[in-house]
């Protein structure tokens, strides 16, 4: 009994499965270095030595440039891989036995195949599809199976049937009021979300994972001075703050990331102190202590991994808010109408509601499966990480 109470995800003394010194680097720090050189260092030549026209990859004879964000968006899937894709690699046995208990969740399930479609669309669709280019010509295609009175498009490109313009596979979701394809703007929109949802989720678990134990471990009155801090975070107006950021700057995808994100992590940082203060009063911890550790070993090594479970499924969870919001903004007109996102597509598509609805129809419904996928996906982890929060709510 004894045996298995050890081996769950919550009270592991993670020093037993990898032993490392404080300046040790484990085979997961030394990939990320590795791997994170290379994209530095072509970060650097993208700044100091090409133009703003001049593509990233021109060298080597590709016509394909990478943003600011295109950057940090790589940076967080080397993070992802090497601290999440890779752990899961390292323990076959705890990944199968949180797969077993992931499974059970029909919908979750279904969630993650989705969310996988969403990510291959976003991370390869660009690099195999053209960006989506304005032809007027061929305004207002319909999606193909449904058709539109021929007077509708200014060019039907499929067949006319009894004064109805058909809808043809080379536009599957039909065009915009400027031509552009519908299927190749969500497909750019994917990269988008899944952007958002990286390097946001990213910056939350940074700022709020360190101020969250710093703040545990501190305690008294530096710990009352933080939280207070953390209140004024959660209390700020952060849809102002950003208002006001993009009259003065302009706004702007990498804009949106980073103001909601440094307002965001106030609720990780309180779950985070209320797991680190819980795990601290744990057997292992305490010996670990007594063993001589150092506050900063007890809490590498031992407070964050355990509360590596809960801190995934919170992160999960805050991911749906973001894109909804950024979509919000973008139907009220406020950011930058040049991000191919789904929340720009649907506002460009309001006005043509009547007779054209599937320009809003076909991002709605793709960013309404996408928020459902996420919620789905955190509470099924939640019950899976977590299995005494899933005892609570029984």
């Amino acid at each position: 009994m004894a045996t298995e109470e050890s081996e769950r995800f919550d009270q592991v003394d993670w020093n037993d499965l990898s032993r490392s010194g404080r300046f040790d680097l484990s085979i997961n720090s030394l990939g990320m270095l590795l791997t994170t050189l290379p994209l530095a260092l072509l970060g650097v030549y993208d700044w100091q030595f090409t133009g703003r026209r001049t593509p990233t990859f021109e060298f080597i004879g590709l016509d394909r440039g990478l943003e600011t964000i295109d950057f940090f968006f790589i940076f967080t899937l080397l993070l992802a891989f090497w601290y999440l894709v890779v752990p899961l690699y390292q323990n076959p046995r705890m990944t199968r036995y949180y797969w077993k208990e992931f499974k059970r969740n029909r919908p979750a399930v279904v969630s993650l195949g989705w969310l996988a479609i969403v990510f291959v669309g976003g991370l390869f669709g660009p690099l195999i599809m053209d960006p989506p280019q304005q032809e007027l010509l061929i305004a207002y295609q319909p999606p193909v199976f449904t058709s539109v009175v021929d007077t509708t498009p200014a060019t039907c490109v499929g067949e006319v049937v009894s004064g109805q313009c058909q809808g043809t596979w080379q536009h599957p979701l039909g065009t915009t009021q400027g031509g552009k394809d519908v299927f190749t703007m969500i497909v750019y929109g994917m990269t988008i979300s899944m952007q958002i949802a990286f390097i946001t989720t990213t910056i939350v678990a940074v700022i709020g994972v360190t101020f969250g134990t710093l703040s545990a471990y501190a305690g008294g009155w530096v710990d009352e001075v933080m939280m207070r801090f953390v209140d004024i975070i959660l209390s700020f107006p952060t849809f102002l703050m950003f208002l006001l950021i993009l009259y003065i700057y302009g706004g702007g995808l990498g804009m949106f990331i980073v103001v909601f994100s440094l307002f965001a992590w106030g609720g990780m940082a309180r779950y985070v102190r209320s797991k680190s203060l819980s795990i601290s009063e744990e057997e292992f911890i305490k010996a670990s202590r007594i063993s001589g550790a150092s506050t900063y070993q007890v809490i590498r090594g031992h407070v964050v991994p355990n509360a590596a479970s809960s801190i995934i499924t919170n992160l999960t969870l805050l991911i749906p808010g973001f894109l909804l919001f950024e979509a919000q903004l973008a139907f009220l007109g406020i950011g930058d109408s040049a991000v191919p996102s789904w929340g720009q597509l649907i506002s460009a598509g309001r006005s043509d509601l009547s007779f054209a609805p599937w320009i809003v129809l076909a991002p709605g419904i793709v960013l309404f499966l996408t928020i459902l996928a996420f919620n789905f996906l955190g509470d099924a982890l939640l019950d899976a990480l977590n299995p005494e929060a899933e005892a609570e709510n029984a």
